[in-house]
């Protein structure tokens, strides 16, 4: 499952539209929902405008993981970092992935533990 979470990190750092549009095409399922605190969306482009509108609010900030993933059957749990390449991250957040048949992510379901005021 540690390639799932490679391929959801990859998605929210990658700023090319395109290459994105491509990420989202391998690696999510065409269904799949996104779920935070300040996004409920589904499909692919729906998805990418959240990764973009994230990206333009917090400009050349990167997503990394924090400590390990634990995963079983057909989800992962993980602890992210948004913040400047290097730097104690600005924002952490929790997620729960869970993939489709076809090991693409399906779900996400995300939380944010702390966040700038």
């Amino acid at each position: 499952m540690n390639n799932i979470v490679d391929a959801y990190l990859a998605t929210w750092n990658c700023t090319d539209p395109e290459a994105r549009r491509d990420l989202l095409t391998r690696h999510w399922s065409p269904q799949a929902t996104y779920t935070d605190p300040m996004a409920d969306v589904a499909g692919a482009e729906a998805i990418g405008a959240v990764v973009a509108g994230v990206q333009e609010q917090f400009p050349g900030f990167e997503f990394s993981l924090v400590g390990e993933p634990d995963a079983h059957h057909r989800q992962v749990r993980f602890r992210w970092g948004l913040g400047a390449s290097g730097a104690e991250p600005l924002v952490i957040g929790f997620d729960v992935v869970t993939v489709d048949a076809d090991g693409r992510i399906a779900t996400v379901a995300g939380f944010l533990d702390r966040v700038p005021a």
